[in-house]
C-alpha cells in the first residue's frame, strides 16, 4: 500500500534517471568521506552503524516484552526528517579457511591422533549449523542538507542518540568510517569472492580513480525481467507484501535463518504526525462519503439502508482503530520497504532460495513477489546508503513495525588459538567456541539436571584444554571418574586415602605461598584449624574443648604477670655466680659451640636461620612454673629468664649478622 508518493520538495515527482552504462554509474552515490559520512546525491548525506545481536529469541517472555517495548522507542526517535534503513547482511566465508580455524594443530607429543579425533568431531558439529555463513547488521541513517559543513553537527548529535539508545537495549554499536563503509559495498556487490578489497585514500589522486572503482563488481547483467548477474553470482530482489492481519515476530528470523547468502533491507520513513492524522481523517471522510453514498443507492433500490458491503465497513473500524493509536497510543505512523536479496552460484540454486524464501512469507500469510522490471533498483536500494529507489511502500505504526525485531541470538565463536569448544548454539545450531581466558572473570560453574552431561561436558573441556593449550589442569575426584581420562593423557593419579601410601605434607611450606599475607601466618593457622579438626573430628573442637583451649593458650602470658609480680631486684646479687655460669651457658657457649657444627652439617638459608634463632634464644618463661611446681628455686629461675632475656637482644643480632656477612642466611 502507498500512501504517501516520493515528491521533491518542490512537491513535483522526481525526475527519471538517465540509464546507467557501467557499473559505476548504477551505484547511487557521489562522494565517501574519511568520516564515514557519504554523499549520496546533492543535498543528501548518510552515515552507518554496526551494530551486534542479543538474546532475543531465548530470553523469558517479560524480557521479550522489555526488548520490544524499548525498541518501540528506539524507533519513536527517528522523525519525518531522518531517513533510516536496516542492513541485514549475509554472506558466505570460505568452508576451507573456516575449517581450519577449528582444527588442532599438530605437536608430535604423542597425541595427535586424539587431536584428529577431535578436529573430525568439531568438523562434524559444524556441518549441524551455518557457521559458514557471515551475519552482519546494520543500520544507515540519512538527512538532507545544503552542504557537508550544515549536516555535520546533526549527523554527529544523531549518531549519539543512537548509540545511546543501542547502549540501553543492551546492543554493542560502532559507527563504520568511510573506509569501512566501502569494504562492506564490496564485500555486498561481490559476494563470489572473486575479487579482494584494496582501498587507500592516498591512492585516489595519483591513480585518477573514484571511490565506486574500488567497490563496484567486474559486471552487471539484467539480461531479464526478473533476475541479474552480478560477477559470477545470480541473484534476484524481491519485496515482502505484508497482507497478515497479525504479525509475528519471527517473520525476519524465518528469513535471517535461510542458509544461503542474502541481503534483507528494511526501508523505514517516519511520517510527520500531524500529516499521518490528516491523512487519516481524510479517509475516514471518504469512508463515510462512500458509506452514505451507499445507503443512498440502499433506499433507492428499496432495501434496509444498515445493509453496507463488508469491505466499507472493515476499512472504516480499521480507519478509526488506527486514528485512535495515533492520536493516544504514543503510536506513529512509518513507511516500510521491505526488500528480500536472493542469490546463488547457479540460476537453479537462486531459484531454490527465491522459492524457499517466498515459503517463510505464505507462512506468515504474506507475499513475496519479484520486482519485475526493477532489479537495478532493487539491488541499489539493497546497498546501505539509505536510498530507496523501490516505490512500495506500507503503512505502519510503531508497534507493527517494531514486530520486525533485529535480535535473534548472540552468537559466541572466538577464532583464537586456544578457543575451546562448549557445543551448539541451541537456536542456530553454530558451534560456541570461546576462549574464556580472555574474560575478566574466567571462571565457570557446569548446571543442569541428573543425567544431563555434565561430566561428560567436564571431560571434554579438560580434553579439549589439554589439546589447545599448555594449562596446568588439577581435578579433585572423589568419585575417582577422571582417572581413566587422566591414564589415557598420561597424567598422574594422586590416591588420598586412609589406607593410601601418598601423603601430603600438612607443614610444607614454600616462597610462593602466599603473596600478599605472611606465609608463616597463614600456615600456622592452618596447622591449628588442622588440629582442632584431628582432636576434635570432622565438626571440630566443641565449646567447651575451645574454652579450655583458649585458656591454655594464655599460660605464657600469666607467667609472665607471675613472674614480674615475684622478682625482687634487691637480691640479684643472691646468685651472682650460680646465674651468671647458667647465662654464659645459655646466651653464649651454647650458640658457639653448636651453630658451627649446624653449619658444618650443611644447613643453610631460612633452616640454618630457624637452628641459629633456636640455639640463641633466652630461656622459656614456663621454666619459672616448672621450677617452683619441682621444688626448686623458683627464684633463681626468674632471674635466669630476665637476665638471659636481656642477653639475647645482643647475643641474637651478632649471630644474626655474623651468618649474613658469611653469606650463609
Amino acid at each position: 500500500m502507498k500512501l504517501f508518493p516520493k515528491k521533491n520538495k518542490d512537491g513535483k515527482k522526481p525526475p527519471k534517471p538517465a540509464v546507467p552504462h557501467t557499473a559505476q554509474e548504477s551505484i547511487p552515490m557521489q562522494r565517501m568521506f574519511e568520516d564515514g559520512t557519504c554523499r549520496v546525491r546533492p543535498g543528501y548525506y548518510t552515515r552507518t552503524i554496526a551494530y551486534q545481536d542479543i538474546n532475543y529469541q531465548l530470553a523469558q517472555q517479560e524480557d521479550k516484552t522489555a526488548i520490544f517495548e524499548e525498541w518501540c522507542s528506539f524507533l519513536n526517535f527517528f522523525d519525518s526528517s531522518i531517513h533510516f534503513e536496516l542492513s541485514f547482511v549475509n554472506t558466505a566465508t570460505d568452508s576451507e579457511d573456516f575449517e581450519k580455524s577449528i582444527r588442532i594443530p599438530y605437536q608430535q607429543d604423542g597425541f595427535d591422533d586424539v587431536r584428529a579425533e577431535y578436529s573430525q568431531m568439531l568438523r562434524q558439529q559444524l556441518s549441524k549449523g551455518n557457521n559458514g555463513l557471515t551475519k552482519a547488521k546494520f543500520l544507515t541513517y540519512g538527512i538532507e542538507g545544503e552542504s557537508m559543513a550544515q549536516i555535520k553537527p546533526r549527523l554527529e548529535h544523531i549518531q549519539n542518540d543512537l548509540m545511546n539508545n543501542f547502549h540501553r537495549l543492551g546492543v554493542q554499536a560502532k559507527p563504520l568510517d568511510g573506509k569501512e563503509r566501502l569494504r562492506l559495498m564490496h564485500g555486498m556487490l561481490n559476494m563470489d569472492g572473486s575479487s579482494k578489497f584494496h582501498f587507500d585514500w592516498k591512492d585516489l589522486v595519483k591513480s585518477g580513480l573514484s571511490v565506486k572503482d574500488a567497490i563496484a563488481p567486474t559486471a552487471l547483467a539484467f539480461k531479464n525481467s526478473r533476475t541479474f548477474q552480478m560477477g559470477g553470482i545470480f541473484g534476484a530482489v524481491s519485496f515482502l507484501s505484508i497482507t497478515a492481519s497479525d504479525l509475528s515476530d519471527q517473520l525476519l528470523k524465518d528469513f535471517l535463518d535461510m542458509d544461503s547468502s542474502q541481503i534483507v533491507t528494511m526501508h523505514i520513513q517516519s511520517v510527520d504526525q500531524n500529516k499521518a492524522i490528516k491523512t487519516i481523517k481524510h479517509t475516514i471522510t471518504e469512508l463515510d462519503k462512500s458509506k452514505i453514498e451507499e445507503q443512498k443507492k440502499a433506499v433507492r433500490a428499496g432495501y434496509d439502508m444498515d445493509i453496507l458491503p463488508s469491505d466499507l465497513a472493515t476499512y472504516g473500524r480499521d480507519a478509526k482503530a488506527l486514528l485512535k493509536e495515533l492520536q493516544s497510543q504514543n503510536e506513529r505512523m512509518f513507511l516500510v520497504t521491505f526488500l528480500v536479496l536472493n542469490t546463488g552460484r547457479t540460476e537453479q540454486e537462486l531459484e531454490n532460495n527465491v522459492f524457499q524464501a517466498v515459503s517463510i512469507a505464505q507462512k506468515h500469510n504474506c507475499e513475496l513477489c519479484r520486482l519485475d522490471f526493477q532489479q537495478e533498483q532493487g539491488l541499489m536500494s539493497s546497498l546501505p546508503l539509505a536510498d530507496c529507489q523501490i516505490e512500495i511502500q506500507r503503512g505502519l505504526t510503531t508497534s507493527s513495525t517494531a514486530i520486525f525485531v533485529p535480535f535473534t541470538t548472540q552468537e559466541l565463536f572466538d577464532g583464537g588459538k586456544e578457543s575451546l569448544y562448549y557445543g551448539l548454539n541451541a537456536l542456530s545450531n553454530n558451534l560456541i567456541m570461546v576462549d574464556r581466558k580472555k574474560l575478566k572473570n574466567p571462571n565457570g560453574l557446569i548446571l543442569g539436571t541428573p543425567g544431563s552431561g555434565k561430566s561428560f561436558a567436564a571431560k571434554r573441556e579438560i580434553c579439549n584444554a589439554f589439546l589447545v593449550t599448555d594449562d596446568d589442569i588439577i581435578i579433585a575426584d572423589p568419585e575417582a571418574e577422571y582417572a581413566p581420562l587422566v591414564e589415557r593423557l598420561h597424567g598422574q593419579v594422586i590416591h588420598i586415602s586412609p589406607a593410601s601410601t601418598q601423603y601430603i605434607n600438612p607443614l610444607d611450606i614454600n616462597s610462593n605461598y602466599s603473596e600478599e599475607d605472611n606465609p608463616l601466618a597463614l600456615k600456622a593457622d592452618f596447622v591449628l584449624s588442622l588440629c582442632e579438626l584431628i582432636v576434635g573430628g570432622k565438626e571440630g573442637l566443641q565449646p567447651v574443648e575451645k574454652t579450655v583451649s583458649d585458656i591454655g593458650g594464655m599460660a605464657t602470658p600469666y607467667c609472665l604477670i607471675v613472674l614480674g609480680g615475684s622478682i625482687h631486684l634487691s637480691r640479684f646479687g643472691d646468685y651472682g655466680r650460680s646465674l651468671w655460669l647458667a647465662v654464659l651457658g645459655k646466651s653464649v657457649i651454647i650458640p658457639l659451640v653448636f651453630i658451627p657444627l649446624v653449619v658444618l652439617a650443611g644447613f643453610r638459608g631460612d633452616a640454618l636461620a630457624a637452628l641459629a634463632v633456636m640455639l640463641a634464644c633466652p630461656t622459656a618463661v614456663s621454666g619459672y612454673t616448672l621450677a617452683n611446681q619441682c621444688g626448686a628455686d623458683g627464684e633463681l629461675a626468674a632471674q635466669l629468664i630476665v637476665v638471659t632475656t636481656l642477653f639475647s637482644v645482643v647475643t641474637m643480632f651478632l649471630t644474626i649478622w655474623v651468618l649474613t656477612s658469611m653469606a650463609l642466611i
